[in-house]
């Protein structure tokens, strides 16, 4: 349908612009009067899909729990939804959210409802969003939703936040270990080279570093094109569908990390049922937006597999226990849920436990695998010392024989 941008006077006096679809010229301009408007300018443009570019900054989860929050309290007090949107484009801090946010009070002008406005930036609303969004609206009960949805974007920031925290001290001390190691074989083992004397009497393994400190001294063009190839490599397997099914397989099986990314998958999977059914939403439309939400491809083919039973007759607990992916005591607690009619309370009680269980096992692997590491790098450079005096230790024992 095409999309005309206006100008207008409202009731007031006050000129106003915005972004309304309609059929055709007269349509649009009937509307407008419908709208109290009287038409001052009247534009027919091009849509363009709103995706973020490279160059716009991301909209972060923060951000949109914060902006979620204050539209709630903004359409309690009365307000209304426009003059909402309006208000928290301008006091926005973001570009690209105060950008959405002006052209979604646009679209909402011009008829469209927020469900499909806020449908346009797929980056920054997602399924789950719009979800609720449309429940919200379709139940009356907006405000409420969107204080659902913020609650919901701060446990998932949470719990993303405690996940990153269990890895972020063994990726910089692995990266300032791999720092070191180039280091050295840049800077200090030529030393020791000219200090090895006859090469026939060099071990093996000390040769084996001179060999590799001469390569990347000497050819360290043909390093930088290996590893770019390497990542380059990765990436693009990663990316494939091979890759991408092996990865899935595998990282909830992973020892130490496995357990964590499985509570995690569970507890958000969880929460985010919970928010949707709560929201209103029937529980096969919600248990189809809360499957891929989960993070785990495994949990998503599961959760489709149940809903089919579900269809069929079959309980939600029993459904999703066939599986073998969800614990005895998620599924006990949703069948009491089933039959107490308090299905919503007890999956939040759930995603409380297993968002306080990846907590806890957060802060204990970060304390677990630092002097693991630390060992590491202590074995790494030791080793390294050891095999570049090996020869000189040689010598002194060849010298002594004689």
């Amino acid at each position: 349908m095409p999309q005309f941008k206006y100008e207008a006077m409202d009731k007031s006096g006050a000129m106003i612009k915005g972004e309304l679809a309609a059929p055709s010229n007269d349509v649009a301009l009937e509307k407008l009067k419908e709208m109290g408007y009287v038409p001052v300018n009247l534009t027919e443009w091009a849509e363009v899909p709103k995706k973020l570019s490279l160059g716009e900054k991301k909209v972060t989860l923060t951000e949109l729990a914060l902006f979620s929050r204050q539209l709630s309290t903004m359409l309690s007090t009365g307000i209304p939804v426009t003059r909402a949107l309006s208000t928290l484009a301008k006091q926005c801090t973001n570009p690209t959210l105060a950008n959405a946010l002006n052209t979604i009070t646009g679209d909402v002008e011009g008829g469209s409802t927020l469900t499909d406005a806020f449908a346009k930036f797929p980056k920054i609303f997602n399924s789950l969003y719009l979800s609720m969004v449309r429940a919200g609206e379709a139940g009356g009960l907006l405000e409420t939703t969107l204080l659902r949805m913020s609650n919901q974007l701060h446990k998932d920031k949470k719990l993303k936040d405690d996940i990153k925290s269990a890895t972020t001290y063994p990726k910089v001390v692995g990266c300032f270990a791999i720092v070191i190691f180039i280091g050295m074989l840049v800077l200090l083992v030529p030393t020791f080279e000219g200090m090895a004397g006859d090469p026939a009497s060099v071990p093996a393994i000390s040769q084996f570093i001179f060999n590799v400190s001469h390569s990347l001294r000497e050819r360290w063009y043909l390093w930088i094109i290996v590893i770019i190839a390497l990542i380059i490599g990765i990436m693009a397997f990663a990316k494939s569908r091979v890759g991408h099914n092996l990865w899935e397989n595998v990282k909830l099986r992973l020892p130490i990390f496995g357990s964590i990314i499985t509570k995690s998958v569970i507890a958000r999977f969880a929460r985010t049922l919970a928010t949707l059914i709560d929201g209103g939403i029937p529980i096969v439309k919600a248990l189809q937006t809360a499957g891929p939400t989960a993070g785990s491809d495994l949990v998503e083919r599961a959760v489709a597999e149940a809903i089919v039973s579900i269809e069929e007759g079959a309980s939600i607990s029993s459904s999703l226990e066939k599986s073998g992916l969800f614990p005895p005591m998620v599924t006990q607690m949703i069948s009491i849920g089933e039959e107490a009619g308090t299905l919503p309370v007890l999956l939040d009680k759930i995603a409380e436990f297993y968002e306080e269980d990846v907590e806890t096992e957060s802060k204990a692997l970060g304390s677990a695998l630092e002097p693991v590491v630390l060992v590491g790098v202590g074995l790494l450079v030791g080793g390294m010392l050891i095999a570049l005096y090996l020869p000189m230790f040689n010598a002194v024992i060849n010298t002594d024989s004689l």
